[in-house]
């Protein structure tokens, strides 16, 4: 069975930061990538950034510059280091991990609320 456990979310004010970090355990194989995306009210769910085994993270537009997605790959642990925050970037945030089957995993979702 495999677990993604997220933490790191909160309240922060417009231009402040957080770091978001997701553990995976369990019987996950060899992990791909990990992923962030994210989740507005009344929105569809959306791709954040991606750091996939051997090439360069990739952003959405809307975060580059901003957001540094980072692995430990001993840890089986992505991290999202979240700047210069907006009111825009609050929603539910989702880690994915894909392993080389592949077979695709979802954490639970941290809430990001970002007040202005």
């Amino acid at each position: 069975q495999v677990q993604l456990v997220e933490s790191g979310g909160g309240l922060v004010q417009a231009g402040g930061s957080l770091r978001l970090s997701c553990a995976a355990s369990g019987s996950i194989f060899r992990i791909n990538s990990m992923a962030w995306y994210r989740q507005a009210p009344g929105k569809e769910r959306e791709f954040v950034a991606r750091i996939t085994t051997g090439t360069f993270p990739n952003y959405a537009d809307s975060v580059k510059g901003r957001f540094t997605v980072s692995r430990d790959n001993a840890r089986n642990t992505v991290y999202l280091q979240m700047n210069s925050l907006k009111p825009d970037d609050k929603g539910v945030y989702y880690c994915n991990v894909i392993n080389v089957r592949p077979t695709t995993y979802w954490g639970q979702g941290t809430q990001v609320t970002v007040s202005s």
